[in-house]
């Protein structure tokens, strides 16, 4: 009889652990006013700094930078719908720019 290979990285427990870490960094990204679609826009190197910042070990996969960015869409349909709510406002808005650039406008003569 062979043995069954198991693919740890998709057990009911790795899954309940990457949404554990997953909705820890939604809470740091989120206070930082940082959208899903710019979170998937940062670099892997910027990811893995903002996972950091954010106390937590970057993660190995894309898979929970995928549904940090999910959270983050259905915090901000949340927020537009409770917009007087405390938590419907980032907390720590003005560090958005430590993370995602703004576009530098042309020189223009």
């Amino acid at each position: 009889m062979e043995p069954q290979e198991v693919d740890f990285a998709h057990t009911e427990g790795a899954a309940r652990k990457r949404r554990e870490k997953a909705v820890g960094l939604a809470r740091y990204v989120w206070d930082r006013g940082i959208s899903g679609k710019e979170l998937l826009d940062l670099t892997d190197g910027t990811l893995r700094k903002l996972a950091r910042a954010a106390g937590s070990n970057p993660p190995s996969t894309m898979e929970t930078w995928l549904t940090v960015a999910e959270l983050l869409d259905q915090k901000s349909a949340w927020a537009e719908r409770h917009p007087n709510h405390p938590s419907a406002s980032p907390a720590h808005a003005d560090e958005k720019i430590m993370w995602v650039k703004p576009p530098v406008a042309p020189w223009t003569d």
